[in-house]
């Protein structure tokens, strides 16, 4: 597969097959990412890989946190405190796609409860990835995480694994860290569902669009 087909391929998948991933293969994954670019070559990036029954306590934690309302506490902002746009439509343009896709209206609030607890189960995904940074790294480390993480799905998807980034599972960091024994101060990034996908699901006939070049880019001579 060329890496631009991969690119083009890859999407946020939001549901999948009750089938799981060989490890031997998540540890091929790894390793192809890890060939991804650091500063000075730090490679930072510390990955958790939770399956079974470890998988499923952990999200169960986690869901019961959601649904007793406290409010997530991530170890950063990932999001503006303040939308500016174009940002703000482009993230209400991606809401609206996924709520269309699954035919739930806006005054359906049960169902788009349901459907953000689903981010904490890692959309039923049967491997759940925890991405880490050592406390004392700065924000170098965050672009080079950035880069381990977009190599490891895009060599995910060369074999036919799905995969989405998801910032969700970052939202109660306290549980993940104390559930699998990571220091208290450091910074839990992300999580990542991965499996195989449900192509005849809903959530996965979409595909969000990407802004043009001539949008973001500038070319000086």
């Amino acid at each position: 597969m060329h890496v631009r087909d991969a690119l083009q391929q890859r999407q946020s998948t939001r549901a999948f097959l009750d089938k799981p991933v060989d490890h031997a293969l998540i540890e091929q994954l790894l390793n192809v990412a890890r060939h991804a670019p650091s500063g000075a070559n730090t490679q930072p990036w510390q990955v958790a890989v939770v399956t079974g029954e470890t998988k499923r306590a952990l999200q169960e934690q986690i869901l019961q946190r959601f649904h007793s309302g406290e409010q997530a506490h991530m170890d950063y902002h990932y999001y503006p405190r303040q939308w500016q746009q174009p940002y703000q439509a482009r993230r209400r343009e991606c809401g609206l796609q996924l709520y269309n896709a699954l035919d739930i209206d806006r005054e359906d609030k049960q169902r788009r409860l349901d459907q953000w607890a689903a981010n904490y189960r890692a959309f039923d995904a049967p491997v759940c990835l925890f991405f880490f940074l050592d406390a004392s790294m700065e924000a170098g480390a965050w672009l080079d995480a950035g880069m381990f993480i977009q190599s490891l799905m895009l060599a995910a998807t060369e074999e036919g694994v799905a995969s989405c980034a998801q910032a969700a599972l970052a939202e109660y960091p306290d549980i993940v860290k104390t559930a699998l024994g990571y220091p208290d101060d450091s910074i839990l990034l992300c999580g990542m569902a991965l499996g195989y996908a449900d192509t005849d699901a809903p959530a996965n006939n979409y595909r969000t669009p990407r802004a043009d070049v001539h949008t973001f880019a500038h070319f000086f001579n």
